[in-house]
């Protein structure tokens, strides 16, 4: 019927006239035209039929085609529940399956979305911004130490050495660390960084001045893979290892006592070279700029501006270099084996001398969760560097003419840890460290009353237990004794006891 009205309507000679005559098979039958006639309307009404035929043919695959492109988006958009009801069962089962998989892909989507706007969201909250803005982390540790000594010391916070006399009990949070970590832009193909530690151990002496903060470390140079160009205020190369402790924070552990550990300005360079998969060599390089020990320097009070030191007097850096080889297994806390050298250029009172110290150290992981590490070392006025019994050198005065007789001082120490890692949250710790100079070099000069002045050797045993209940959190009990020998006289000796709580951050 359809189709017989659609070739009805598409014959501009089928139909109605203007004036209602009848037409069509009507007017055929009635008409007494010739056989000419009646063949070429029929020939007319056939070509007709084909034309509307092939055009509705090309309707219906383009209607088909359009129905086909519906059904699979409706196929991806909505369940196989919903999907055409016409599609055979294994085509059903296709598109049910496509469309669990793309469910679940959108739904992860949607989960990971969440993840990465709360990730942004804190991101917001805890950002640095520095002037460069580049990436900069804050890190710090909040540390509260209570101390009973039980005779005198030299700084009752932080001893390092024993005097002789009535002890004392306190606590402080002035070892309290804050720092942060910064990397920059690439530089000539290197990747830029600094970082910088301080603490607030600078007290003016005041027991009512707030203390003030104390420059402790600084590092910033450039990285290419292997090879680091630096420079730095830290410890000295050939001291590259430090003993365990949470109560000797502002003075590294064993400070005095065999450790050199004083931060010094330096600028160098580092490279490593890869050996086997099991093992590399690290080679360091640097110039230093050695500061005064506390008491080898004749200390006038008509002294007003600052002084240059006896390593600044001599117009020359000094220089320092340390090999090591190392197992890359943990990084920087595995296996390694160190020697280093330093020679120092020195003129004090118109004397020009040199400093010098070689050095080994070592760090070996044992089983049963152990490790022991350890320095040792062997120098001439090493004070500037945290040894030498605190002197560089000895003098004498004449009375007579004011003229200075000076004697660099022949110094040897060094120190050994032995770690007990029970689990990630607990370890044990016990050390010993010894420093010293050559008695007979010293008498000589000796001059000053004081226990310092007169001090030849300093040791200090300590153990201590480390517990770590999360990463943030810390706490020790650690004990010290002091044993400090002097040159002309009785040494002096204290026991430390020390309890510290801190927050990482």
């Amino acid at each position: 019927m359809l189709m017989g009205m659609l070739i009805i309507c598409a014959h501009p000679g089928i139909g109605q006239t203007e004036k209602g005559q009848p037409t069509g098979e009507q007017t055929l039958n009635a008409s007494s035209s010739s056989g000419v006639d009646l063949a070429q309307r029929m020939q007319k009404l056939t070509e007709a039929m084909a034309r509307t035929q092939a055009r509705l043919e090309e309707s219906q695959q383009e209607l088909m085609q359009m129905r086909q492109e519906l059904a699979d988006l409706l196929h991806q958009l909505q369940p196989a529940s919903q999907s055409d009801t016409t599609a055979s069962d294994s085509a059903q089962i296709s598109n049910s399956q496509s469309a669990s998989s793309l469910s679940a892909a959108v739904e992860e989507l949607r989960e990971r979305q969440d993840v990465v706007e709360s990730q942004i969201a804190t991101h917001e909250q805890a950002k640095v911004e520095s002037t460069s803005k580049y990436p900069l982390r804050l890190h710090g540790l909040v540390l509260f130490n209570a101390f009973v000594n039980t005779n005198r010391v030299d700084i009752p916070e932080t001893p390092a050495i024993a005097l002789g006399g009535a002890g004392n009990t306190g606590a402080i949070m002035r070892q309290t660390i804050l720092g942060f970590d910064a990397t920059g832009p690439r530089i000539l193909g290197a990747q830029s960084y600094a970082d910088l530690d301080m603490d607030f151990n600078a007290s003016t002496g005041s027991t009512y001045t707030v203390s003030l903060a104390r420059l402790r470390t600084a590092h910033a140079g450039l990285r290419w893979g292997n090879m680091n160009a630096w420079f730095a205020l830290d410890r000295p190369l050939i001291s590259p290892l430090m003993p365990s402790s949470l109560t000797a924070v502002a003075q590294p552990a064993l400070s005095w006592s065999g450790n050199l550990w004083t931060w010094n300005s330096q600028v160098g360079v580092t490279q490593e070279f890869a050996l086997n998969e099991a093992s590399h060599l690290r080679l360091q390089a640097a110039l230093i700029d050695v500061g005064d020990a506390p008491y080898s320097t004749y200390n006038s009070t008509s002294r007003i501006l600052p002084q240059p030191t006896a390593a600044e007097q001599s117009r020359w850096p000094g220089a320092q270099a340390h090999l090591a080889l190392l197992a890359p297994d943990r990084e920087d806390a595995g296996n390694q084996l160190g020697i280093g050298a330093l020679a120092v250029p020195h003129r004090a009172y118109g004397y020009q001398y040199d400093g010098w110290a070689v050095s080994a150290d070592g760090r070996l992981h044992l089983p049963g969760h152990m490790e022991i590490s350890g320095d040792i070392y062997r120098g001439l006025s090493l004070g500037g560097l945290g040894g030498g019994a605190y002197k560089d050198y000895a003098y004498y005065q004449d009375p007579t003419t004011g003229e200075y007789y000076l004697r660099p001082l022949d110094s040897i120490g060094g120190w050994a840890q032995l770690k007990e890692k029970i689990s990630d949250h607990l370890e044990f710790n016990e050390a010993f460290g010894t420093d010293q100079i050559v008695a007979h070099q010293f008498r000589p000069y000796v001059s000053g009353t004081g226990i310092a002045q007169n001090l030849v050797a300093n040791r200090t045993y300590t153990g201590n237990v480390i517990f770590h209940p999360s990463a943030y959190l810390l706490f020790s009990l650690e004990y010290r004794h002091l044993a400090s020998s002097q040159a002309i006289g009785s040494g002096a000796e204290s026991n430390v006891i020390g309890v510290a709580a801190g927050y990482s951050f």
